[in-house]
């Protein structure tokens, strides 16, 4: 069995160390209930903690053992990708589109996956965090249209990633690699990828062990941090070739 929830403290979570295992259940299933306002997001955030939930499905917490995640400064692009960062006619921009991204994440198909857990309700939570300057947008946008892009949660200097999609190829990729400069420009130390695949495994995401993981959110996640919006083009041309 797994705890549920009180209504209050908000930031009241079980340790991470006492999320389920395979065989006892699904890998890091730690708690049921609760909701979805921004202090409780972000309360869980801080301790390496999210939120995955199916419609009809009370909100359900996670916290897996090994965590997959992305040192902005591991990122590895393969050469058919270098190509196109340096030489595509493509424009990425930050936080103009959220809302447009979160929803194009909610409706892309995913390999074994019928439905989303990206509902209605995950959704305006997470415009919400947006609005408050924690959520943020990093967008692919070619011949004036958003052909793809990605979603994540800023705290202090670390990144969770939430969804990506991609109307055209390797528009994803492109936000990815733009978001890791974004990154390693303003201090970020890691990017949280949830769980493990091998789309993340092949630009250079790797498993750690979770205590390993919560140790780097400890050092990363300030409680004093200031969330705000990001400057739309920052990272414009970040990988292109000189003319």
């Amino acid at each position: 069995m797994i705890p549920w929830l009180p209504p209050s403290p908000v930031t009241a979570f079980p340790p991470v160390e006492q999320a389920l295992i395979e065989p006892a259940g699904p890998n890091g299933l730690l708690a049921a209930g609760g909701d979805l306002t921004p202090e409780r997001l972000v309360a869980a955030y801080r301790r390496g903690i999210f939120p995955w939930f199916s419609d009809g499905e009370p909100i359900l917490w996670w916290s897996p053992d090994p965590r997959m995640v992305l040192f902005p400064h591991e990122f590895a692009p393969k050469r058919s990708l270098a190509k196109v960062l340096r030489n595509a006619s493509y424009e990425v921009r930050l936080d103009t589109a959220f809302a447009a991204v979160i929803a194009a994440c909610a409706t892309a198909p995913r390999a074994g996956q019928p439905g989303t857990w990206i509902t209605t309700e995950m959704q305006a939570a997470y415009r919400q965090l947006h609005g408050l300057g924690y959520a943020h947008s990093i967008e692919t946008w070619i011949d004036g249209q958003l052909a793809g892009g990605l979603y994540g949660i800023a705290i202090g200097c670390a990144f969770y990633g939430e969804s990506m999609f991609t109307r055209v190829t390797d528009a994803s990729k492109i936000a990815l690699a733009h978001l890791c400069v974004y990154l390693r420009q303003h201090g970020f130390g890691i990017i949280d990828c949830q769980m493990e695949t091998k789309h993340l495994a092949s630009l250079g995401a790797r498993p750690i062990p979770r205590h390993e993981f919560v140790r780097h959110l400890a050092r990363l996640t300030p409680a004093s941090d200031v969330p705000g919006p990001w400057p739309a083009d920052a990272v414009r041309n970040a990988f292109r070739a000189a003319p």
